[in-house]
């Protein structure tokens, strides 16, 4: 579990080193990441993928707070997701509606934020550098595209909320491979050079 590194650890260490009091909008699973984190009378707002939080009672809890002077913390801003029941509204259409009302910038802390993947890249070898590292999504946006900013060789893999076509809509992914076992077979074979 220590060797993961995900956006919810990347929010967690941002919220503690600024020493801040969040209104955790995150569902249950996610709120796990936060244990111990100080949220009462917040002073910003974290919000990460939470259908159960996405209502108008929370949201407007949420403009509120930011009107009052919180600062807003994206887990990501991803578009869509891929569910069981196929697509659905990701994480930032709805910090894209705080965002509006508000008047305030999130800062967001995971994908595509270059820092998430130096970040990401810190933590997996202080010594690997962006251009030697292979980062593999189904998001040609969020994934793809944000690790080649952030300096990575950047993969798209035809699976997950892969759609027809992504990899010529946005910009041009380094590799685009059909399936993971795909993916894995090429990294392994760039190994044996």
């Amino acid at each position: 579990e220590n060797e993961l590194f995900t956006s919810l650890t990347a929010a967690r260490n941002y919220v503690e080193s600024l020493k801040l009091r969040p209104l955790l909008m995150l569902e249950d699973e996610a709120m796990k990441d936060f244990e111990g984190i100080q949220t009462e009378d917040p002073n910003s707002v974290v919000v990460g993928l939470s259908p159960s939080n996405f209502h108008y009672k929370r949201l407007n809890e949420a403009f509120n707070l930011l009107k009052n002077r919180a600062s807003l913390i994206a887990i990501n801003k991803s578009r869509y997701i891929k569910t069981d029941d196929g697509l659905s509204i990701g994480t930032g259409a709805f910090v894209s509606t705080l965002e509006f009302a508000s008047d305030k910038k999130a800062h967001v802390i995971g994908k595509p934020s270059k820092d998430f993947f130096h970040l990401a890249l810190k933590e997996l070898d202080p010594k690997l550098q962006p251009h030697e590292a292979l980062m593999v999504g189904d998001d040609v946006r969020d994934d793809v595209l944000g690790a080649q900013q952030a300096g990575l060789i950047g993969a798209l893999v035809k699976t997950g909320k892969y759609l027809l076509g992504d990899e010529n809509k946005y910009g041009e992914p380094n590799y685009v491979f059909e399936n993971l076992e795909e993916m894995a077979q090429f990294v392994l074979g760039q190994e044996k050079k």
